[in-house]
């Protein structure tokens, strides 16, 4: 296993993980102290970037501001490094509220992490809450064609909890014959793993042959790289798609009470949209409320996150296993 050595990947690296140390060592407020609206005086969300960034907290200041009004509460926005950050937070009660890929949602409850599903995002007005993973190589490589040429190759991952990242390329790639499961052990002695930190930063090594091939989420490659300019239009093919995944999702813990967290679902299902923050001045013209660039936020359980279990068991990944 081999790491990204780019200066661009190490500066995110460090400031993301002085931010880790700040996730671990943070606390909510006295939980016997509330606010007029009934919640405690300090709420703390929890999120990784999907896509290399230094200001990850500009992305939901629009959210973080409506949720402010609400609550009465003061948010506090914490980045983490990894999805493992987050969900230690969780579980050590440091941590109110957090954005999930689908996977880690799933391992933070194994773990231990007493948690509630608030909503997951779509893309837009009307959408079903879901994406995509996708396999992906440098459009000229004439000697990748699909997800079974990704063997013995240096192939970029995201994360090892990221869900369109790692946890459904795995299972794809244990269907294609190219690794026996999901663990180290076995990705090692099919390809070499290398785990890029982000999204984007995984697209733009196999664009610039960093990688021979890998993986990033729909969105990521489709719509939010190529018009930033990060990416040209046909620079990377796409080789192998996943099912669809079960949506990001916001969550809450349970601690919080259960009539807090079921006002918190209903403020962030109805009021957590494109549409109403920039209705009422909290942003303008683009309005994002996480780096997904979603445009909202609709009603989830957990039923909906089987699926997700289900290629746990079929990958065998340690990251499943509480």
């Amino acid at each position: 296993m081999r790491s990204l050595s780019s200066r661009r990947a190490a500066a995110c690296a460090g400031l993301a993980a002085g931010l880790t140390l700040a996730l671990t060592a943070c606390g909510g407020s006295d939980p016997d102290t509330l606010t007029e609206q009934g919640f405690p005086e300090t709420l703390t969300l929890g999120a990784i970037p999907a896509e290399n960034s230094s200001d990850l907290k500009a992305s939901y200041e629009p959210l973080l501001k409506m949720l402010e009004d609400e609550t009465g509460s003061t948010v506090e926005f914490v980045q983490a490094s990894d999805y493992a950050g987050v969900v230690e937070g969780m579980i050590a009660d440091n941590v109110d509220l957090a954005f999930f890929g689908p996977f880690a949602y799933v391992v933070a409850q194994l773990n231990g992490a007493d948690t509630t599903p608030l909503g997951a995002v779509v893309q837009d007005p009307g959408a079903e809450p879901g994406y995509r993973s996708y396999g992906l190589t440098q459009s000229g490589n004439s000697g990748i064609a699909g997800i079974e040429d990704f063997a013995g190759k240096d192939v970029c991952f995201v994360d090892p909890g990221s869900t369109s990242g790692f946890l459904y390329p795995s299972a794809g790639l244990i269907e294609a014959g190219v690794v026996g499961s999901g663990t180290e052990q076995d990705l090692v002695a099919g390809l070499t793993p290398v785990y890029a930190g982000g999204h984007d930063a995984s697209a733009l090594a196999i664009a610039a042959g960093d990688c021979d091939a890998g993986f990033a989420f729909d969105t990521m490659v489709d719509k939010t790289m190529i018009e930033s300019g990060d990416l040209r239009e046909g620079e990377l093919k796409k080789v192998w798609e996943s099912e669809t995944i079960a949506g990001s999702l916001f969550v809450a813990d349970n601690s919080l009470g259960t009539e807090a967290v079921e006002r918190l679902a209903g403020i962030l299902t109805e009021k957590g949209n494109a549409d109403y923050l920039r209705a009422q001045g909290y942003c303008d013209g683009e309005c994002r409320i996480t780096d997904e660039r979603a445009w909202g936020v609709v009603p989830a359980t957990d039923a909906d996150y089987d699926g997700v279990r289900h290629v746990c068991e079929i990958t065998g990944s340690e990251k499943c296993k509480g």
